[in-house]
């Protein structure tokens, strides 16, 4: 039950700058997991970041520095502020959120522990 939709995705030139949005509704849970997935052509979905609403934040090793993941309570979005994007970025971004989905203190990385997603939002990163 519930609903996630992305937004802001698009296309951007090696080393700028793209802010994703996943509005939430239909959905409450101060206690669950949400999570940013991106998938290209021919690879398998992988997490890109996650936040709890008690844990700490994690990302893949490869964003490191550069993406930033975020909860606005006030507009219910589950927000990825992404900076100097590079090409290998490119990829479908999907949000997902699910209440069971921890291992321990942290939200788990691996796609089958979310239930609720969302259609997903196209980014494109050009040399």
């Amino acid at each position: 039950q519930g609903e996630l939709v992305e937004s802001g995705g698009g296309s951007a030139q090696a080393g700028g700058s793209l802010r994703l949005s996943c509005a939430v509704s239909g959905y409450s849970d101060a206690n669950g997991c949400m999570a940013w997935f991106r998938q290209s052509p021919g690879k398998q979905r992988e997490g890109v970041a996650t936040m709890g609403e008690i844990g700490s934040r994690h990302y893949a090793a490869s964003v490191v520095g550069r993406f930033t993941i975020s909860r606005d309570n006030a507009k219910n979005t589950l927000d990825l502020q992404m900076n100097s994007l590079e090409p290998e970025d490119t990829a479908m971004y999907y949000c997902a959120a699910d209440s069971g989905a921890w291992v321990g203190w942290q939200c788990s990385f691996e796609m089958s522990r979310y239930r609720l997603w969302g259609q997903g939002t196209q980014v494109t990163v050009s040399p």
